[in-house]
């Protein structure tokens, strides 16, 4: 088993900064990859960014290039998202994943732990 726990959530205001970060502890895999996602409420969970086993890798959602950026830190099994010029619709709970492999991956069924999530709120 994978346990998968964030911080770094809470209220700010549009334009503002959060860092969110996400540790990893348990059986986990050699490689694995990391991504974060998010839901809104009444809304599905969507993708926000991804980062490759060395960190070369990164994919993100459209709605978020440029503004986010994911990064890890494999000695202390954690993954990082920085979030800048924050906007109200970003609001939502972010989860952070962890898959088996080496490449980004997008797709939410490919990741195989999932943590408990942390509340973004963003303020207009």
């Amino acid at each position: 088993q994978v346990q998968l726990v964030e911080s770094g959530g809470g209220l700010v205001q549009a334009g503002g900064s959060l860092r969110l970060s996400c540790a990893a502890s348990g059986r986990i895999f050699s490689n694995y990859r990391m991504g974060w996602f998010r839901q809104a409420p009444g809304k599905e969970r969507e993708f926000v960014a991804a980062i490759s086993w060395s960190g070369d890798n990164t994919n993100y959602a459209g709605s978020v290039k440029g503004r986010f950026t994911i990064s890890r830190d494999n000695a202390q099994n954690t993954v990082y998202l920085q979030m800048n010029s924050l906007k109200p619709e970003d609001t939502a709970i972010y989860y952070c994943a962890v898959a088996d492999g080496r490449w980004t991956t997008i797709v939410a069924n490919e990741y195989n732990y999932w943590g408990q999530g942390t509340q973004v709120t963003v303020s207009s």
